[in-house]
């Protein structure tokens, strides 16, 4: 009986969870990030996407990163092949190259974007939204999708992501997108909130968001969605911020970890942030965004959200 208990304890998923989403990259990842996640105790890393243009250098180094992840890759990771203006510009010879299919290859199934990757140490799946995603409500890069991965429109891609989710071996999913979902506000200061002219609107994911309804109606528990894409720093106001965390009816926590840049270097230190989810028992107990010194010191701290504690009887 000791031994069957003994089993027990040290197979099944631990009740707290330490996650860290890892906010739209732009180049700003080095060997010490590594370093500074273990210090703080992270049992599992999410990355949004945007790791630079066509960035298949940051990429390797995230790919070999020591801990368990799970990624999706952003329209800048698209850079110089999703569009005609970006084949323009690009800097390399596409004919010969192809970096958006090197990074898929480094990431291999870390990579979840339109996939799922199964946590049963951690009683969680990750799924992912939309790779490559711009957002908002036009469909956009239509060729690149369609060549990539078959898909023609909003529908087709809702229908992918749910099929990734109807896979999962565990019954609560992360959901991991590039940007949002849409229907999460649509004022510029919004968690995916149009904060170029013409001001105001929601610029968050039909697709996406078609997907976590129609995956709610499965019997999946949704206890986190994390994006980046829409970065905290506003466009057309520096008196405030965006709004980064939001909640729906369901209890669903939705964190925009796109705090730009995330490592700020000066000559006497250099500080990283990382948004870090507490976890427990499937419920997000507190998100937080931390800036973290050279010495694995956190600097400073915001707390985005806390579970309010239940009233004892």
């Amino acid at each position: 009986m000791v031994q069957r208990e003994s089993i027990l304890k040290r197979t099944s998923p631990p009740q707290s969870l330490t996650i860290a989403v890892i906010g739209d990259i732009h180049d700003a990842w080095d060997a010490d990030d590594e370093d500074t996640l273990k210090h703080l105790g992270v049992d599992l890393v999410l990355f949004v996407g945007d790791f630079g243009n066509e960035a298949v250098e940051v990429v390797r180094q995230v790919a070999n990163l020591n801990l368990p992840k799970a990624a999706v890759l952003g329209n800048h990771d698209a850079w110089y092949s999703a569009t005609d203006w970006g084949r323009k510009k690009c800097p390399y010879d596409r004919s010969r190259e192809d970096r958006v299919q090197q990074q898929l290859d480094l990431l291999g199934p870390t990579h979840v974007g339109y996939s799922k990757l199964d946590f049963p140490e951690f009683g969680v799946s990750v799924v992912g939204a939309r790779p490559f995603s711009w957002g908002g409500s036009d469909w956009k890069t239509p060729e690149f999708y369609l060549t990539r991965y078959g898909i023609s429109d909003f529908a087709a891609s809702t229908d992918r992501i749910v099929a990734s989710a109807q896979q999962t071996t565990t019954n609560s999913l992360i959901f991991l997108g590039h940007c949002g979902p849409f229907g999460l506000g649509d004022r510029p200061e919004d968690i995916c909130g149009r904060d170029w002219q013409p001001l105001g609107g929601d610029h968050g994911d039909p697709d996406f968001a078609a997907a976590i309804a129609k995956v709610r109606q499965l019997g999946k528990q949704i206890p986190l969605v994390a994006f980046g894409h829409m970065h905290h720093q506003l466009r057309h106001t520096k008196t405030h911020l965006r709004q980064a965390l939001v909640t729906d009816a369901s209890g669903t926590v939705y964190v925009n970890a796109a705090c730009v840049p995330r490592i700020i270097r000066q000559i006497s230190h250099c500080r990283r942030n990382f948004t870090l989810v507490s976890l427990v028992a499937g419920v997000v107990q507190q998100v937080t965004l931390v800036w973290v010194d050279q010495d694995f010191v956190i600097s400073t701290q915001a707390i985005l959200y806390q579970q309010a504690t239940p009233l004892q009887r």
